[in-house]
């Protein structure tokens, strides 16, 4: 997806700077955290764009570092980020490793999970604080304009556990609502995102 490959034959065939493929992935805005208790993207604001304009959103996760050891989540908003609360149903599976290799496992993680709750939806394990343990992952947030459909998202993220172990998690879902989702946010279930980027993205359609 928006990796465009080029050989010699086939730049020397192209005659106008047009016939080059733009790829699907368009970059629209970067939060850097800061000792922050949230990042929130909202359409409208700060040059977000989370509307009709991409049929799918793509966030990424880069070094997310938190003040204390927390899960970290996010929540859905259908009023431009007056309130985070649009109501959700969640799946969670987990697997892990440990350091030291006394323990694998792959299973599923029903204390993550959501039935039909407009809490915070976790996707991920717990993070260690470190100086040099982070969180990296993504996630998709599909057709969040439609007032038909409900809203499907889908993330991974791979952490550094307290244990210490590497622990990746595997959340989808779906925010209940044919209203259209305009906000998002993320934050750590306890103290602040002490340091990290995320990053938006829209993915053309066909």
């Amino acid at each position: 997806m928006a990796l465009v490959k080029y050989n010699d034959n086939s730049i020397s065939a192209i005659s106008s700077a047009g016939q080059l493929a733009t790829g699907s992935l368009v970059p629209i805005k970067t939060l850097t955290a800061s000792s922050s208790s949230t990042l929130s993207f909202v359409h409208g604001s700060n040059d977000v764009v989370l509307d009709s304009t991409y049929p799918i959103y793509k966030f990424e996760f880069i070094n997310l570092h938190p003040s204390t050891n927390a899960i970290f989540r996010f929540n859905l908003s259908t009023d431009s980020g007056s309130n985070y609360n649009v109501t959700k149903t969640s799946t969670n599976f987990r697997q892990l490793h440990r350091e030291n290799d006394t323990e694998t496992g792959l299973g599923y993680n029903t204390a993550e999970d959501l039935a039909q709750s407009t809490s915070d939806c976790s996707i991920s394990s717990t993070v260690a604080t470190n100086s040099d343990d982070n969180l990296g992952g993504t996630l998709y947030l599909f057709n969040p304009s439609s007032t038909t459909f409900v809203k499907h998202f889908m993330a991974n993220t791979n952490v550094v556990h307290p244990d210490p172990a590497s622990y990746n998690d595997f959340t989808a879902g779906y925010g209940n609502t044919t209203s259209a989702v305009n906000g998002i946010k993320f934050n750590f279930a306890s103290g602040n995102i002490d340091s990290g980027t995320i990053k938006l993205y829209g993915i053309k359609g066909d």
